[in-house]
């Protein structure tokens, strides 16, 4: 590997590194939150209160069965293939003419959608069943429950998780460049193309990628601080109480 090499491919091609880097984010925080909006409306319907008996229970299976299939086929594809299908089979199964950049969205979106159903699934059980009790014991609906006690809760609780399918996205929108679309890979690609040096190319990428995820991974661990509130809090409440009794 040559330094020289890196510094001439970074000065020469710096802006298509850029605007393969700006694709990459744009896709992945696009796909991200609306796959975790998905996730979190799977997530509810799921817990929806079957009756006994009806069509409303009928009609709620129905949908269950719908949402599990959809979470089954997109969990046990590879994203490179749904790429395929959906943007080269939605043109030639019904002649559809989709845009790349909303094409890469859709793909990560209901790709990662998947995935945080069962996170959000996972979030929702967490959270004490006496909690529901007490929400149906002064006449909240599901549906008020869930947006007043139930997903601040469990927002908290996937954070994590939802942070590491978005570092995950940032990688795996790579596969993207199957569908022509101009992320951080298909760029490096065409310029290691270019040049013939793939290894300082690529190498490039390598460090634009971890800048990336490691950005992005701070952020969302200072927000979860955040939302922790300081852990002595206790403390000083009870410091204060002191010093108030004193005087």
């Amino acid at each position: 590997m040559s330094i020289d090499w890196i510094i001439s491919i970074v000065t020469e091609n710096w802006e298509m590194f850029l605007r393969g880097a700006w694709m990459t984010l744009l896709v992945a925080v696009f796909g991200t939150i609306f796959g975790a909006i998905i996730g979190l409306l799977i997530g509810v319907i799921n817990t929806i209160p079957k009756p006994e008996r009806g069509i409303k229970r009928l009609f709620l299976k129905f949908i269950n069965v719908i949402l599990a299939i959809y979470v089954e086929i997109f969990r046990g594809t590879p994203m490179i293939v749904q790429a395929m299908v959906i943007f080269y089979g939605s043109a030639q199964a019904f002649d559809i003419d989709m845009n790349r950049t909303f094409a890469a969205v859709l793909v990560i979106s209901i790709n990662t959608g998947a995935y945080m159903a069962e996170i959000v699934r996972g979030g929702i059980t967490a959270v004490d069943k006496g909690q529901f009790e007490a929400t149906q014991a002064i006449g909240m609906s599901h549906w008020q429950a869930m947006i007043h006690v139930v997903l601040p809760q469990v927002a908290r609780n996937i954070l994590p998780a939802t942070g590491n399918q978005f570092v995950i996205n940032i990688k795996d929108s790579s596969v993207l460049n199957v569908i022509s679309v101009t992320e951080l890979y298909f760029q490096t690609k065409s310029i290691a193309g270019n040049n013939f040096r793939y290894f300082e190319s690529f190498f490039v990428a390598c460090v634009l990628y971890l800048i990336m995820t490691i950005a992005i991974t701070r952020i969302l661990r200072y927000f979860e601080k955040r939302l922790d509130g300081p852990q002595n809090y206790q403390m000083l409440d009870d410091l204060a109480q002191v010093e108030g009794g004193k005087a």
